[in-house]
């Protein structure tokens, strides 16, 4: 594809060890948009360098600051006029990609919104995900160059945008969890940050809080949201989010000093 079909477009990710799943996310972008930037934690040595120099891609190696701080990098690299951002383990489908394409070709609805949403589809243990809480995860990932930022708390970082919002149909294609074990393996380091604000906030834990949250979550889930329709996993998701719940509320407990202990 030559250059002049090309969108005006900066593709920016960041990445640690990724060579196993990097280059599909790059292989859904290469060829129709003009840049793709990249910003590698600096111990990387797997050789996602190289798969992303062979994608054209600009590769710049920074430490690690962090979600939000790394992608604000990424981003102020980007010298093209939008912005789609996009995570080393998702990939854009042709559906999208085809109405990204047709939302360039009408000038005044682009001009008239900031930024454009979509919802995100997670594959999980050999099936596509489409109930539950997990669908349909819509995700702001392509806007107007500094007119947004990442913000939020880290690792739970999200686009803050100046201007209006558009939303999109077509699915952003996401493989986050390789196998269950690697998904268990996430549970106690994603809910640090929200022990340290619970800590910090001098908000404590009830027994009813510890009790009924995890319950409505499943309930939520797998009744209300229709996560029964994603067979098994379905099943397994809303379990899991709601033991991860369940944990996240027994850490802030855990962690809160036994009334009447001294510390050492």
């Amino acid at each position: 594809m030559i250059m002049e079909n090309r969108l005006p477009v900066s593709v920016c990710l960041i990445a640690n060890n990724e060579a196993h799943r990097i280059g599909r996310a790059l292989e859904s972008v290469a060829g129709w948009t003009t840049e793709i930037i990249i910003v590698l934690n600096d111990n990387v040595s797997d050789g996602t360098e190289k798969i992303a120099e062979s994608y054209g891609a600009r590769v710049f190696r920074e430490p690690w600051k962090g979600h939000i701080d790394q992608k604000n990098s990424a981003a102020m690299k980007a010298s093209q006029p939008w912005i789609l951002g996009l995570d080393a383990d998702e990939a854009v489908s042709p559906e999208l990609r085809a109405g990204i394409q047709a939302l360039f070709k009408e000038p005044a609805k682009l001009e008239k919104f900031t930024a454009f949403s979509f919802p995100r589809c997670t594959f999980y243990c050999g099936r596509w995900i489409r109930h539950g809480d997990w669908y349909p995860d819509r995700q702001t990932r392509l806007w107007r160059r500094n007119r947004a930022e990442w913000g939020g708390i880290n690792p739970h970082d999200k686009l803050i945008v100046n201007g209006p919002v558009a939303r999109m149909p077509y699915d952003l294609l996401h493989f986050t969890n390789e196998s269950i074990a690697h998904h268990l393996s996430k549970i106690a380091p994603f809910q640090t940050v929200f022990v340290k604000d619970r800590l910090a906030g001098g908000r404590p834990v009830s027994l009813l809080e510890l009790t009924f949250r995890p319950c409505w979550r499943f309930l939520r889930a797998y009744f209300l949201r229709r996560g029964f329709l994603d067979g098994w996993q379905g099943y397994y998701i809303a379990k899991f989010n709601a033991f991860s719940t369940l944990t996240k509320y027994a850490m802030v407990l855990e962690s809160k000093p036994v009334e009447g202990q001294k510390s050492r």
